[in-house]
């Protein structure tokens, strides 16, 4: 029974999807939930596995980097097909010894020299020719040291005892760069982008080239919160199992900051103003595939710990390559921290379609001036890029003020006043 592959459904308004690599060859035998190819999309990567057992024939035209449609055929898995006898007993041809490893090595000039075994390892890391080596040993024989002298720089050649009046010699810049080795100028590699890759640059082009972007800044005196962590963050730990970090605290704020100037919540749809009524919150991760933004769905109706556990929920998934396109889609405003990675200020492009997009940088301490004296105190610089399109300047700043007034005084943040 021949059994058709196809490309499955991975997400909402996807089309297409890029064949990243395939993990099993065409005409092999393959078993029921193996494996069989790796799809990208622009949003994540996505597992295919067999469905039975049988031999797997790749369709031409669909080798890894071709671009597939959704529904696609790419494969025919003939199931009623039974593994070869090299499929069955590949263990076979992999134990026998290989003719070029039983057969004697070469016996090389060093060899037929009787080297001992620290000449012969100087000998080999040198490069040398031992029998342009005269030796002193016993029969003409090799020492440790004769091949160390013959390996070091010629040291005849520098000045005698008594010409130390003599000025040492110029090296020039030309020796100084023979010496590195060659050059590598015109050495490089060319690899081609993921499909996720491609589609961040798109994503993030369009933003420039659509948007009005405009950003503004703030501080934050993290103090508050710092304490209010530190008190109990072993409580928190050992009741939800998870370190109580700064997300939850900004999310949490972001949300009431977002009820208050409901445009930053909204974006351009045609000549139109989509508003929002729901609050899905995006969490930037950085990831080997690229940067993903998973997102906190209803954020609004979560507590503190619940968005401190989605987030670090979706962080795994994304860092372990087992994020959806359902976990990236849906969100309304993002949130990125380049502080963990020691960024003191930056300017973020937004997460397109939305017009809001809140930075996070490194807590730093600053000496402030607090009621009329100067204190050292645990700072972060915030960024606010937003839409100028949609969002007035009053508006930016109201709202990257309500974030500052809120994690300054986080009583009032839980309990929403």
């Amino acid at each position: 029974m021949k059994q058709e592959i196809k490309v499955p459904a991975v997400g909402e308004s996807i089309t297409e999807a890029t064949i990243g690599s395939w993990t099993k060859k065409s005409g092999e035998f393959v078993k029921r939930n193996e494996i069989l190819m790796l799809l990208e999309t622009d949003k994540a990567s996505v597992e295919v596995v067999a469905e039975n057992d049988g031999v797997l024939t790749i369709l031409p035209g669909n080798e890894a980097g071709a671009v597939v449609k959704i529904g696609a055929t790419v494969a025919m898995l003939d199931t009623d097909a039974k593994p070869s006898a090299e499929a069955a007993a590949p263990a076979a041809a992999a134990t026998a010894p290989a003719p070029s490893t039983a057969a004697p090595a070469p016996t090389s000039t060093a060899a037929s020299q009787h080297l001992s075994p620290a000449v012969q390892r100087i000998v080999t890391e040198k490069g040398l020719e031992p029998s342009a080596i005269q030796g002193t040993g016993k029969d003409g024989r090799l020492t440790k040291g004769d091949v160390l002298d013959a390996s070091a720089p010629a040291k005849a050649a520098a000045p005698a005892p008594a010409a130390k009046a003599a000025p040492a010699p110029q090296v020039s810049a030309a020796e100084v760069m023979a010496a590195r080795g060659p050059s590598k100028q015109g050495e490089k590699k060319l690899v081609p982008m993921t499909t996720i890759r491609k589609r961040i640059a798109e994503r993030l082009k369009e933003a420039q080239n659509t948007s009005a972007l405009l950003t503004t800044f703030n501080e934050i005196d993290m103090t508050k919160v710092m304490d209010l962590r530190s008190k109990y963050k072993d409580k928190f730990k050992e009741k939800y199992g998870l370190n109580l970090g700064f997300n939850g605290f900004f999310v949490k704020a972001c949300v009431e900051a977002l009820k208050a100037t409901p445009a930053v919540n909204a974006w351009i749809n045609g000549t139109d103003i989509e508003y929002h009524n729901y609050y899905n919150i995006g969490i930037a991760v950085s990831t080997d595939k690229g940067l993903m933004v998973p997102v906190v769905k209803d954020a609004d109706m979560l507590s503190l710990a619940g968005i401190e556990m989605a987030v670090r929920d979706l962080a795994l998934k994304g860092r372990d390559g087992k994020i959806t396109p359902n976990d990236l889609s849906g969100g309304t405003f993002s949130i990125t921290n380049g502080g963990v990675f020691g960024s003191l200020l930056s300017t973020p492009i937004l997460n397109f379609p939305q017009s809001g997009i809140l930075g996070l940088h490194k807590i730093q301490d600053r000496p402030m001036a607090i009621n009329g004296k100067v204190e050292i105190r645990p700072m972060m610089y915030v960024a606010f890029t937003y839409d100028h399109r949609i969002i007035d300047g009053k508006e930016a700043v109201g709202f990257l003020v309500k974030v500052k007034e809120l994690i300054e005084d986080p009583e009032r943040l839980l309990l929403e006043v």
